[in-house]
């Protein structure tokens, strides 16, 4: 399968302390050097990170704080989580670019962090740290995942409580005002968005099957439960990992345990339109979670240094 010939989106990695972003030619494989690192700001702890199209500022959040600095760790603003943290575990603020790189989108797990409040959903002026828009969620979450969506400017945003489960919503921007609505479902994590961002990729939170859905509305495409792949059901588990490697093609990882308890994996191809199983793919990941698929037949795994690795089943 030949990687497309148009570059691949923008990806971040924290490596050695700094903010790394990789912007690889088109056709560039093998370990990627990074387009800038950003310094953050003394003293601070990266939690999650992004970085402008035009690699001029990277974004972060600290447990305490949005920040937006330039290459060499100037601070441009910082918007700080209000009031301060009681405690510094079990909350995980994430932060995200939207496609135009006007907003940053940062989930803030508030409960757990003891403030004292529901979870936040908030959208920030990437240019000057202002809040434009916020929402309460109904969540008492240890941290978020978010996704931009590349045609309709919204997030979709994945909160996981723990054992208790995981809630999805989706959220827009309208007028100035920040528009919400939650997915019905408890159980469900969400793992990837089709390039085209017409379908999304979610995981059981018991890891017994993988689902497609439709965006925005979430009606299910197809259902693969761990049969569908070949393997028992009692031993072996979809693993939260994995997503497009083509607009049509998707990788799926399945974890389980040899007779003498090692643990392995296995990544498969699957049609993204049909649920079709292809067989077995072999990504040269490290672990279950050393995968991201790039969605123009590329998939990024780690270096030894911590920088990503593209690959390319050609």
């Amino acid at each position: 399968m030949a990687a497309s010939p148009h570059p691949v989106r923008l990806t971040t990695r924290l490596v050695d302390g700094l903010v790394c972003a990789y912007a690889p030619a088109a056709g560039a494989v093998g370990v990627l050097s990074p387009a800038v690192a950003c310094r953050p700001v003394p003293g601070d702890g990266v939690v999650a990170h992004a970085v402008a199209a035009d690699l001029r500022h990277a974004y972060y959040t600290t447990l305490h704080a949005a920040v937006c600095v330039t290459a060499d760790g100037t601070q441009v603003w910082r918007t700080p989580f209000k009031p301060a943290a009681d405690n510094a575990h079990g909350h995980l603020p994430d932060c995200e670019l939207s496609p135009d790189g006007r907003v940053l989108w940062v989930y803030r797990p508030d409960a757990m962090a003891g403030r004292d409040r529901p979870d936040q959903w908030v959208a920030v002026d990437a240019a000057s740290g202002a809040v434009l828009a916020r929402a309460d969620l109904e969540t008492v979450g240890h941290g978020g995942v978010q996704l931009a969506h590349p045609a309709s400017g919204g997030m979709l945003l994945n909160v996981g409580e723990g054992q208790d489960g995981t809630a999805v919503y989706r959220a827009s921007l309208a007028g100035g005002r920040l528009e919400l609505l939650r997915y019905p479902w408890d159980d469900r994590c969400l793992i990837d968005l089709s390039p085209d961002g017409h379908r999304f990729l979610t995981v059981d939170h018991a890891q017994r099957d993988l689902t497609v859905h439709a965006f925005p509305g979430g009606e299910t495409v197809f259902t693969l439960t761990v049969d569908d792949f070949g393997h028992d059901p009692d031993t072996v588990f979809l693993e939260w990992s994995g997503g497009h490697l083509t607009p049509n093609t998707l990788l799926a990882t399945l974890v389980g345990e040899t007779e003498d308890e090692e643990d392995w994996f296995r990544h498969y191809r699957v049609d993204a339109r049909t649920g079709r199983v292809h067989g077995e793919f072999d990504a040269h990941a490290a672990d279950p979670y050393d995968l991201r698929p790039l969605g123009d037949g590329s998939w990024l795994t780690t270096g030894p240094g911590g920088h990503p690795v593209r690959r390319t089943a050609s």
